[in-house]
């Protein structure tokens, strides 16, 4: 969520990142309400200003026996009462408003966001490895079902489209990518494990930027709650509300978990397979850090999602957005884009955003710095470190052999317990 008074203080820069965003240039507007806000507050104080000052008179007409007195004074500090009751709830309506009409607004981009229509304009900044081209190469769901480890038509009869069984060693392969990638970002990379529940209040999905806007894309129980669609949702809300040490950042936190999308926008995408589903499992990254430190914890950050597809032998490129393709809360976002032989083309793996203080603003996340009294809002990072549906199907694909055996990448072996996933 932006601040008022900055965008008070710089109207036209704000309404120029809008444009450029591709959304409404509509600082006045907001101005317009805070300054109603503003001049309500004003009317508020100085009703109860006069209130005080005719309490006075009630103290002073009884004094003089002057009943007429004080009971036309005690009938105007009712009145007054009433007044800065009125104004109060003025104030709080038009403060609602407000931020009613900001938590919809897209957060800032960066300067070195490249100008761009969608995806075809991302700016790709480094590849690693070689793009493995694989004869009559097959596709993850051909391999999986001739496994007899991948069922989406048992799927369907349980839940309906977009949602798969794994069986076997495609199953024990899911537990041990989490493992992995866990094992690596935690006692290597200095995150710290951290398990979250799946269902969460509106408050959670609203500080990080969820809702209202993607509202469509969340399952809601017929309760009070929602389904996560990912842990970047409950692993950044633990520092809702929260005053934090200088020397508490950076906070680097992980977790691997379920994660649920209605995937409402995507109608005839992406259909088959595991690339796009209403359930997966990820392990996701995040960071918050201090306003100095977010661009190199970023940088960082992506590097360690990076390694991961190093370690497991699989092609990739690392993307920047552009304008027109970055997230409704990112500020700057890097994606990692994997190979994929069947498509013959690099698929998005991974997205590694820095928020700034998009979301701190709308939980009120905050840190002290050593020596000053007034808290600073942090700074937020997140990303997939991987999303393990989508890097299963990279396995399968790129470790595919003419037999329809799929090859054990070598880290994973100890995970395994085995060189190659065959037909049993």
């Amino acid at each position: 969520m932006h601040d008022i008074r900055w965008i008070k203080d710089n109207p036209e820069l704000f309404d120029r990142a809008m444009v450029r965003r591709g959304d409404d240039a509509r600082a006045a507007d907001l101005i317009a309400i805070d300054e109603k806000r503003a001049s309500t507050v004003k009317a508020m104080n100085d009703a109860q200003a006069e209130q005080k000052q005719v309490s006075k008179k009630i103290g002073a007409a009884k004094g003089q026996g002057d009943e007429a007195a004080a009971q036309a004074a005690m009938a105007e500090v009712g009145a007054l009462k009433n007044r800065v009751k009125e104004l109060e709830e003025e104030e709080r309506q038009l403060a609602a408003k407000l931020r009613e009409e900001l938590l919809p607004i897209p957060n800032i981009m960066d300067e070195d966001v490249p100008e761009g229509a969608d995806e075809s304009d991302n700016i790709e900044l480094r590849s690693w490895g070689e793009p493995k081209t694989i004869e009559n190469a097959k596709d993850h769901v051909d391999l999986g079902e001739a496994l007899g480890m991948m069922d989406f038509e048992a799927a369907a009869k349980l839940s309906g489209s977009r949602f798969v069984v794994l069986k076997r060693d495609l199953a024990k392969l899911e537990r041990a990518l989490a493992n992995f990638m866990l094992q690596m970002h935690t006692e290597e990379f200095g995150y710290e494990e951290v398990q979250t529940p799946v269902l969460v209040h509106a408050e959670p999905l609203e500080g990080t930027d969820k809702l209202p806007k993607f509202e469509e894309d969340l399952f809601k129980t017929t309760g009070d709650h929602y389904l996560i669609p990912t842990a970047e949702v409950t692993l950044t809300s633990l520092v809702a509300d929260a005053i934090l040490s200088e020397v508490e950042l950076p906070k680097r936190m992980t977790a691997w978990t379920q994660c649920f999308r209605a995937e409402a926008g995507s109608a005839g995408r992406d259909t088959r397979g595991l690339i796009r589903m209403h359930q997966f499992s990820k392990v996701e990254l995040v960071s918050v850090t201090t306003p100095e430190a977010s661009d190199e914890e970023h940088e960082r950050m992506t590097h360690c999602a990076e390694e991961v597809l190093k370690r497991l032998d699989l092609p990739f490129r690392t993307m920047l957005l552009c304008s027109g393709d970055i997230g409704f809360g990112a500020a700057k976002t890097y994606d990692l884009e994997v190979w994929l032989p069947s498509q013959g083309t690099y698929r998005e793996i991974s997205s590694c955003s820095n928020t700034r203080g998009f979301q701190a603003r709308r939980m009120n996340a905050r840190f002290r710095r050593e020596g000053q009294k007034k808290p600073d809002f942090v700074h937020t990072l997140n990303g997939s470190g991987l999303a393990i549906g989508r890097t299963m199907v990279a396995i399968l694909e790129n470790y595919q052999q003419p037999d329809g055996s799929i090859a054990v990448p070598d880290v994973l072996k100890p995970f395994m317990g085995k060189d190659v996933i065959g037909r049993e």
